[in-house]
């Protein structure tokens, strides 16, 4: 289960700004954020799911195309096994030329287990998923998704959308120097939100009151379902994604070792990564 908002379109100088928390199980294999190679050549920044292959949000570096995907939650009955992962999708995105439309038009959605998938470059960005929400070409905004519908409103969404709103967009409103450095700052403590909601306003996605509510947060600490689950599953990392008109800049907090993995590009400038400890 996870968690995205998108500032899209809300400043001249930055077309996107997202934040995300990635929730999955610690025994899961994963690879950090990094530079990688696809199978075309195509070189994308993303972490990677070591499991199955794909990842859950990436960019093309030079080109400034992005993608970012969540599971859909969902109780089924015989669920079918889908050879390919929903992950694979922000790859193929990557690694071709279609418009982020384009590319949308073209899934074959029943190949895959739910989710809700954001598509995009500088120009456009696009929604959809495979359990009834259509294609949807995003206006400028704020956007926030999770684990149901897009336009559900969860706890979990609806908090994260009033703190980014409140105490966030301001910051990257701002002219002084101070707000533009501190506003990743307010962007990582806001993604460790993990008030839970009150029983009254728990999601019903099957799979009973206690597991609603442990998943109700913005933030999942890795040992509150270990009863429910038998194993640690929780947010493993945080992420923060900028795309500007000449670059990207992209960190990625993993909250199993403490550490802050920065990779930036300019057009004027080299690209460059950074890992430093989490403060």
């Amino acid at each position: 289960m996870c968690i995205v908002a998108l500032a899209w379109q809300l400043f001249e100088d930055k077309p996107l700004v997202l934040l995300s928390n990635r929730d999955e199980f610690l025994q899961r294999p994963t690879r950090a954020l990094h530079e990688w190679q696809l199978p075309n050549g195509q070189k994308i920044i993303a972490g990677q799911d070591a499991q199955a292959g794909g990842t859950w949000l990436g960019i093309d570096p030079v080109h400034g195309r992005w993608g970012v995907i969540l599971n859909y939650r969902e109780i089924i009955k015989d669920k079918p096994v889908f050879a390919t992962s929903r992950g694979q999708l922000i790859l193929d995105y990557l690694s071709g030329e279609w418009s982020p439309l384009a590319f949308a038009r073209q899934i074959d959605l029943p190949c895959y287990d739910g989710f809700n998938l954001v598509i995009g470059d500088r120009q456009q960005a696009v929604l959809l998923n495979n359990k009834g929400h259509g294609i949807e070409v995003l206006a400028k905004g704020l956007y926030v998704l999770s684990n149901g519908q897009p336009n559900t409103a969860w706890f979990k969404t609806e908090k994260l959308r009033g703190r980014v709103r409140q105490e966030l967009l301001p910051l990257l409103a701002g002219h002084e120097d101070w707000q533009t450095a501190n506003w990743k700052n307010v962007a990582f403590e806001i993604l460790q939100d993990s008030e839970q909601a009150p029983i009254t306003q728990l999601p019903d996605t099957g799979l009973g009151m206690e597991t609603e509510l442990a998943l109700s947060s913005i933030f999942i600490p890795t040992n509150r379902l270990d009863k429910l689950l038998g194993s640690r599953y929780g947010t493993r990392v945080s992420s923060l994604l900028t795309i500007t008109h000449t670059g990207f800049d992209m960190q990625e907090k993993n909250l199993e070792n403490d550490t802050i993995i920065r990779i930036t590009h300019d057009v004027n400038a080299k690209s460059s990564m950074k890992k430093t400890a989490a403060k």
